[in-house]
């Protein structure tokens, strides 16, 4: 039927439904569960790709059916895995790609991903951002703060857009410009950026006035804790409230010490 001259629109052509997957993406993590983790997330993305790509009903339940089990990643590598995975579908449909492989490599590029994004991501990143914010906000630079969050927020939807197309255009042959970026020594480089951060809101929230003496105890006592956390013998939960309380405790051990040894 045409309109107007023109034929009719079909709104779920390949490309509409591979975007259409990308944006499903923002809500994998939805229906979490216990058993399978993101496992409904993942086939709730991945389902108007392969309605696009299985015509076959009985394909399509057959490739339904291999996400229906256990998967776990980190959120923002969603995109690039559910591009992958559609790349893959699309070689499988094709008689390209064995389908019994699948769930062995998937799995693998999931953990991976998963370690790269809580180390780069979480464990770096989200925490470099909270602390340059807090810093900006103390110092009196509320709009450098709000610049910051949201070129920080474009960058990161920048990310997914562009890890999804690689992952439909390229498959797997994405991992290899992944492995390139070298994120984890990214990560570790971004770490010691928020030692210094973190060393920059020290000195902000510090009661004044305060003797030079007093912060390198603090900072001997930060580096304790840290130790004895990474080494795994303090929780991190127990080193934080031992440290927050030697900090509410510190002006009477002060004002004993001064009392019992004149300093």
């Amino acid at each position: 039927m045409a309109v107007h001259g023109f034929p009719r629109l079909q709104a779920d052509t390949k490309t509409m439904a591979f975007l259409r997957s990308f944006l499903r993406c923002y809500l994998a993590g939805a229906a979490f569960n216990t058993r399978g983790m993101q496992n409904i997330g993942l086939m709730y993305a991945m389902q108007p790709g392969l309605r696009a790509i299985h015509q076959d009903p009985k394909e399509l339940r057959t490739a339904l059916k291999r996400y229906a089990r256990h998967y776990q990643s980190h959120p923002f590598w969603t995109p690039c895995m559910v591009g992958i995975l559609l790349n893959v579908e699309t070689t499988i449909s094709a008689g390209h790609f064995p389908a019994h492989m699948l769930s062995k490599v998937r799995d693998t590029t999931s953990y991976t991903l998963s370690a790269i994004g809580d180390s780069v991501f979480a464990g770096s990143l989200l925490i470099f951002w909270a602390l340059l914010t807090i810093c900006l906000l103390l110092t009196g630079y509320p709009v450098a703060a709000f610049l910051l969050g949201l070129f920080m927020f474009i960058g990161l939807q920048a990310f997914r857009a562009y890890t999804f197309a690689g992952g439909v255009k390229q498959g797997f042959r994405f991992l290899e410009k992944l492995r390139r970026w070298d994120l984890i020594n990214w990560g570790t480089k971004v770490k010691y950026a928020n030692a210094a951060l973190l060393l920059w809101l020290w000195t902000l929230i510090w009661p004044r006035p305060y003797d030079w003496w007093e912060f390198v105890i603090g900072l001997a006592a930060l580096m304790l804790f840290g130790r004895y956390v990474r080494t795994g013998i303090l929780s991190r939960v127990l080193a934080v409230a031992v440290f927050v309380g030697f900090i509410e405790l510190f002006p009477w051990i002060e004002a004993l010490a001064e009392h019992a040894f004149g300093l």
